[in-house]
């Protein structure tokens, strides 16, 4: 049985390594109340663990591949759709922190 090879997987993982890097930098710089410490631990995480996966499941190729093989063909459109529900929770949380008092996940 022949593996399905997963094209675009290294853009997943340059865009949230770019997000990361971008929310990070941002976080020195705007008030402790928007929470941007969480949110690059999230983004952080994610890129970390899309970079295991590709490293462990790496059978050779390109390096950047810029389609995919699934219902969403561009790779960069893919990874961006892959940080929408990160950017949800977020603000998710960031809503429940401000109204409840709740943890400071800063």
């Amino acid at each position: 049985m022949q593996k399905q090879r997963r094209h675009g997987e290294k853009m997943w993982l340059i865009t949230t390594f770019i997000a990361a890097l971008f929310v990070t930098a941002i976080g020195f710089v705007v008030p402790k109340k928007y929470k941007l410490g969480l949110l690059s631990m999230m983004l952080w995480g994610a890129a970390i663990m899309i970079l295991i996966d590709h490293v462990l499941g790496y059978e050779g190729g390109e390096f950047l591949e810029m389609e995919t093989s699934g219902l969403i063909t561009n790779g960069v459109v893919l990874g961006i759709a892959m940080l929408i529900p990160v950017f949800t929770i977020w603000e998710v949380l960031v809503l429940i922190s401000k109204r409840k008092g709740g943890p400071d996940w800063s």
